[in-house]
């Protein structure tokens, strides 16, 4: 049972972030672009006031895998590379927490590349 209410969970959060997402693409003139970089900076956001913690807890992946995980992990890399190098942490903490990530999306995107042909619309 446990099991089952941590996939109800994950889904729960997840789904309504993406849902959230899919209404401001659908009902607002606002870019799918602009809405991926509003849900980064508002990770960023909700982890500094501390609104965040929980709500990965709660949703465990279905809270760090959308883009306002992503905006968390940067935060979260941040604030432990400032408390272990001082003022230099603030450039280097968010790269090194994000460092997998965005190092996966680029391999990913080579492949992509590599085994199929883009076509103009």
């Amino acid at each position: 049972m446990e099991t089952f209410l941590t996939y109800l969970s994950v889904f729960l959060v997840g789904g309504i972030l993406c849902t959230i997402a899919q209404i401001l693409i659908d009902k607002t003139k606002i870019t799918p672009a602009r809405i991926l970089v509003g849900y980064v900076v508002l990770g960023v956001i909700l982890t500094a006031v501390g609104l965040y913690g929980p709500i990965v807890e709660f949703g465990k992946a279905g809270a760090t895998v959308p883009l306002t995980g992503f905006g968390y992990s940067l935060a979260k890399g941040v604030e432990k590379a400032v408390n272990e190098n001082g003022l230099v942490g603030v450039l280097t903490g968010g790269l090194t927490a994000t460092a997998a990530g965005i190092t996966a999306a680029l391999v990913c995107a080579f492949l992509a590349a590599l085994f199929f042909k883009s076509k103009p619309k």
